[in-house]
C-alpha cells in the first residue's frame, strides 16, 4: 500500500466516523413520518402520556410529569402510531427524551421505526442560549425531531433553524429530501401568523404548524379567527410543500385529512379511534 493510498484510507474512515456521530445519523436514517411525508401521505401520532397519577389541582403547583421506558414501549408496540410527540414545553426534562426514545426502540420490530418528535420551551420563554443547547441535547438523545413553539417573527424563525445547523443536524426539507432530522416551528399568535409565508420560505424548515389553541387564546376566544389563521398557515405550507401538523379528534380528523394536514396528532382514551378514522380517510 502506497503512502497516498494510506492517507486516502485514513481520510475515508475519518469521514465515516464523523458522519456517524452527527445528530440523526446514529438513529438509523429514515423513519415512518418522513417516509409518509415524502410520498405526500398523512402521518398519525400520539402525545406521549404523562404517567404521573397525581392530577392538577387548581391553586397548587402542577405535578411533575413522569415518562417511563415501559410506557414508551407500549407506544412503540402499537401499530397505529406513526410518530410520538413528547411535550416538554411546560417543564423541560433532559432525561425524558432519552427515556422515551429508548423505550420506544425496545418495542419495535424489523419494520420502519416510529418517529419521535420533542417539543421544548420557546425562545420567548427561556431564551436563545437555552433553546440552542436543548436542540442539541434532544437530538443527541436520539429523537428524530425538535419542535420550537411560539415563534414570533421571521428573524426568530431564522435563528431557531440556525440551532439545527449548529447542532450538525441533517434536516429534512424540500431542498434536502434525503435529510433525516425534523425541524418543526410553531406560530401561535396573530403577528406570527401574518408572516407565515416568509417563515415557510426559510431554508432548513421541515414542518410549520399553527398552534390553534394558543392562537384562539391570543384572540380572546375567537374560534373562527383561530381557524382562519390555521387555514392561512396551511395554505403557506401547501405552497412550499411542507407538512403541517394539527391536533385532531375522531369528529374532525377526516376533514383535516381532506384539507391537507399531513401530521395529525391526538391524545386521550379515544386516540386510537381517531387514528383509525384518519387512516380510513387517507386510504391507508
Amino acid at each position: 500500500m502506497t503512502q497516498t493510498t494510506r492517507v486516502r484510507l485514513v481520510l475515508a474512515l475519518a469521514a465515516v466516523t464523523i458522519g456517524s456521530t452527527a445528530p440523526g445519523a446514529a438513529q438509523g436514517g429514515r423513519h415512518v413520518a418522513l417516509e409518509l411525508w415524502s410520498q405526500g401521505k398523512p402521518a398519525f401520532g400520539v402525545y406521549v402520556p404523562n404517567e404521573n397519577p397525581q392530577r392538577f389541582v387548581r391553586g397548587q403547583p402542577p405535578p411533575t410529569a413522569i415518562y417511563t421506558r415501559e410506557g414508551a414501549a407500549r407506544l412503540g408496540a402499537n401499530p397505529l402510531y406513526d410518530f410520538v410527540f413528547l411535550n416538554l414545553e411546560g417543564t423541560y426534562d433532559p432525561t425524558a427524551a432519552k427515556t422515551v426514545v429508548d423505550g420506544l426502540r425496545s418495542a419495535q420490530g424489523a419494520g420502519p421505526r416510529k418517529t419521535v418528535i420533542v417539543r421544548i420551551p420557546s425562545i420567548a420563554s427561556d431564551g436563545g442560549a437555552a433553546t440552542r443547547a436543548r436542540v442539541r441535547d434532544v437530538l443527541a438523545a436520539g429523537a428524530d425531531g425538535v419542535t420550537i413553539p411560539h415563534i414570533r417573527s421571521v428573524e426568530e424563525a431564522r435563528t431557531a433553524l440556525g440551532f439545527f445547523r449548529e447542532a450538525g443536524a441533517d434536516v429534512w426539507s424540500p431542498s434536502n429530501p434525503t435529510g433525516t432530522v425534523i425541524a418543526m416551528l410553531m406560530v401561535e399568535d396573530p403577528g406570527a401568523v401574518a408572516v407565515a409565508g416568509p417563515i415557510a420560505d426559510l431554508e432548513g424548515l421541515s414542518v410549520l404548524a399553527c398552534g390553534i389553541g394558543s392562537l384562539r387564546q391570543a384572540l380572546k376566544g375567537d374560534a373562527a379567527g383561530a381557524e382562519a389563521g390555521t387555514q392561512q398557515v396551511l395554505a403557506e405550507t401547501k405552497r412550499t410543500q411542507l407538512p403541517n401538523m394539527l391536533t385532531a379528534s375522531s369528529r374532525d380528523v377526516a376533514q383535516r385529512v381532506h384539507e391537507g394536514f399531513l401530521g395529525l396528532l391526538g391524545q386521550g382514551a379515544s386516540v386510537d379511534d381517531m387514528i383509525r378514522a384518519g387512516r380510513t380517510a387517507a386510504g391507508r
